[in-house]
């Protein structure tokens, strides 16, 4: 019996979600294949069957969703760049949910390497990092290191013989501590009598400590005084933000300063302290910061965050050592008498000795011609040896008066040509024999020949003199004139052609003297003198002279100095003038003048010249004098005995800082530069010295603040003018407010 086999169609609706099999479909297909299904199907086909499309949708439906999951898998594995952006897009997120001890555990050892690999690579790439970091640090201890290291020795070298010394060493000894330590412990005097804590950003006092019995000014005043001392420093010097005074010493007083990141803490210490509270005073501040450090960055002078920070700096005022006695050093006395006295006779015999011989050999060093090249002392024998003109003195003829005894003295000396020039004048007197005409002489080591002589013996002392200035003194044969007629005219030839070369604006190219005839030719400047003027009283005959002269424009000062008055034309208030090859000009003039005066500056430093006008002053804008006069109009006012204002001055503040940056900017616009001088005040309450003081407090205070506003530090000036320059009288009701003030002066450049 044989069954039909019918198509199987499948429902194209798709299963509702992807991760579930369309049930509907499955029941269907399995009812068709179960209807159609013949037992003896396979048995009478005589080949293998042909596949049945129905089992290929069969497995399509149970497991193909896993199938081609399964063949994404494998060919992304294939795939080394696929698996490794794959991977790459969650490891991020897989290293942020790992716990972290595991993942340092997993990532250190690869880090190792990494690191390892890359400093063996390039090991500057890591010195590069750390050395801005550690350099400083590095620096700062070895400068504290050698500083105990000096300290320690002086100390110890000053204790080490008396009697003090020897009963430390015993305690050294005995206690096992080294004797520089001991030496220090009884030697140093020190007491830390103040300790202040600064906010580094605004100066003003965060905490102060005093050690019992120790006298102090207003710890405010003094703060502020270390703050603009610290600021003015970093201001002239271009100094870092982070460096700051390390120690500054006042007779027997010391202050010692370490920074931090946000305070600073300052100890005033009377007497010679140890380099070691450096360390302690260092430990203190780190401690503080540790437990403060939100107070002190957010710190605006309300102390009632840091109520433990007093605690810790009065463990620095508790710092101090005891005065102890020292011994005069009768032991070292005793040593150096019992050495001395045996000793005294022979070195008394040996010392004459010797002075008689250096006597001698200091002697023969000073005499022209004899250089000394050896000499010394053995077994009672003198020796000496060197290089000995034949026309100098004779050696054995200047022990006479030394008390050297001659039997003793071994002397070898080599001939020699010195080249002294009284050596080498008796050598060329002997050599060219000079006409009575002529005199040679010595004229500042310098051998001079004068007179009239023959060309032929002009010659030969003419290659004289240049065999000598191969190493010899100059022979100078320039004095020695030509008694013929030609050497007459060359002569006063060159006396023309030196005065031509010495007029400002002229220039000889060319000059040369042919058949009797002379021919000149250069530059000249129409200004300068006339060359033809210049022939008389020279003795050169003018209708000889044949000159060629090409006019260009000098630059010697006086002439540019012309120029530039015929081109600038300037102004009755504007005076040009010649100041050591320099040309200045002063007064007062339009900006336009002085911009064409600029410009004329610029063309004239391209050829070497100067042109000075930063003495000319420009006529000040009208909209620049209103301005001016408002700034100049305000105080920033103070209470009294203080340095820092108080709140109702910050508006005045923020107006003024305003006020000069717009000025600040005005000038630049035209062309000037406003620089502000703000000067401080004070009553009449105090010491004069503390008002002065004061005073340039406020002036400081007044320029940090304005500088934290955003004006260019670089154009404010301070000073401190005390009770001299008052407001008001002091007895009138309001003099002593009105003059506890800052004021402003507004200068233009």
């Amino acid at each position: 019996m044989t069954s039909t086999v019918d198509p199987i169609s499948l429902p194209q609706r798709a299963a509702s979600n992807d991760t579930e099999i369309d049930r509907e479909a499955l029941a269907n297909l399995l009812v068709e294949i179960a209807r159609n299904v013949d037992p003896d199907y396979r048995a009478r086909l005589d080949g293998v069957p042909t596949a049945d499309p129905r089992m290929e949708t069969l497995r399509q439906l149970l497991v193909g969703r896993e199938i081609s999951e399964l063949s994404r898998v494998t060919h992304l594995l294939d795939e080394p760049e696929q698996l490794a952006s794959a991977v790459g897009g969650v490891l991020p997120s897989a290293a942020a949910r790992a716990p972290h001890a595991q993942l340092g555990e997993a990532l250190a050892p690869a880090v190792e390497r990494a690191v390892q690999r890359s400093i063996q690579k390039s090991p500057r790439t890591l010195t590069d990092i750390l050395y801005p970091v550690f350099l400083p640090a590095i620096r700062k201890s070895i400068g504290e290191k050698i500083d105990q290291t000096f300290q320690s020795l002086n100390e110890t070298l000053r204790h080490i013989f008396t009697w003090h010394g020897l009963k430390w060493r015993l305690e050294a000894w005995r206690t096992g501590a080294s004797f520089s330590e001991v030496v220090l412990k009884h030697s140093l005097v020190y007491r830390v009598e103040h300790v202040f804590l600064i906010n580094r950003n605004s100066g003003l006092l965060i905490a102060h400590v005093t050690a019992d019995n120790a006298t102090s000014e207003d710890p405010q005043l003094i703060s502020s005084m270390l703050s603009a001392i610290q600021d003015f420093v970093k201001d002239s010097f271009n100094e870092k933000e982070q460096s700051g005074l390390d120690t500054i010493r006042f007779g027997e007083l010391r202050l010692w300063s370490e920074v931090g990141p946000f305070a600073t803490l300052v100890a005033v210490i009377r007497g010679n302290p140890p380099e070691e509270l450096h360390e302690i005073f260092r430990d203190v501040l780190l401690r503080i910061h540790d437990e403060c450090s939100q107070a002190l960055e957010q710190f605006d002078g309300d102390s009632s965050q840091l109520v433990g920070v007093e605690t810790l700096l009065q463990t620095c005022v508790e710092l101090k050592q005891e005065d102890s006695n020292q011994g005069f050093p009768w032991l070292v006395v005793a040593a150096v008498l019992l050495v001395l006295i045996p000793a005294g006779g022979w070195f008394l015999l040996s010392w004459q000795s010797g002075q008689r011989w250096q006597a001698y050999v200091s002697r023969l060093s000073t005499q022209p011609g004899i250089i000394v090249a050896e000499q010394k002392v053995r077994d009672g024998q003198f020796y000496i040896a060197g290089l000995r003109d034949p026309l100098a003195a004779d050696p054995q003829a200047l022990l006479s008066g030394t008390q050297v005894d001659p039997a003793r003295v071994h002397s070898q000396w080599q001939f020699y040509q010195s080249l002294e020039p009284e050596f080498v004048l008796k050598r060329l007197t002997a050599s060219l024999a000079p006409p009575d005409s002529v005199r040679l002489s010595i004229v500042n080591d310098r051998i001079v020949a004068e007179g009239e002589a023959p060309d032929t013996w002009i010659d030969r002392a003419r290659a004289a003199a240049r065999q000598l200035s191969a190493g010899g003194p100059v022979f100078d044969i320039s004095k020695v004139r030509d008694v013929s007629p030609e050497a007459r005219a060359a002569e006063h030839w060159q006396t023309y052609v030196s005065r031509l070369e010495a007029q400002p604006g002229i220039i000889v190219a060319q000059q040369r003297a042919r058949g009797g005839h002379f021919y000149i030719s250069g530059l000249r400047d129409p200004q300068a003198a006339d060359p033809q003027a210049l022939l008389s009283g020279t003795g050169v005959d003018p209708a000889r002279v044949h000159s060629q002269w090409q006019f260009y424009q000098s630059l010697d000062p006086k002439f540019v100095l012309k120029r530039l008055v015929a081109s600038l034309a300037p102004p009755k208030s504007v005076r040009l003038m010649t100041i050591q090859d320099r040309i200045v000009a002063v007064g007062e003039a339009p900006a336009a003048w002085i911009n064409r005066a600029r410009v004329a500056s610029q063309q004239l430093s391209a050829d070497g010249l100067s042109l000075d006008i930063s003495e000319l002053r420009e006529s000040t804008p009208q909209e620049l004098t209103h301005l001016r006069d408002a700034i100049q109009a305000v105080d920033i006012f103070f209470d009294s005995g203080k340095a820092v204002p108080g709140p109702e001055q910050l508006p005045v503040l923020d107006k003024l800082a305003n006020q000069l940056k717009e000025l600040a900017k005005d000038a630049r616009e035209a062309g000037v530069t406003a620089q502000f001088m703000l000067t401080g005040h004070s009553d009449a309450t105090g010491r004069e010295t503390a008002k002065v003081s004061i005073s340039a407090a406020r002036a400081e205070t007044v320029r940090a603040l304005l500088k934290k506003r955003g004006v260019d530090p670089e154009l404010l000036l301070v000073r401190g003018a005390g009770t001299f320059e008052p407001a008001e009288a002091e007895d009138s009701r309001t003099g002593s407010s009105a003059n506890r003030r800052v004021s402003v002066t507004v200068n233009f450049h």
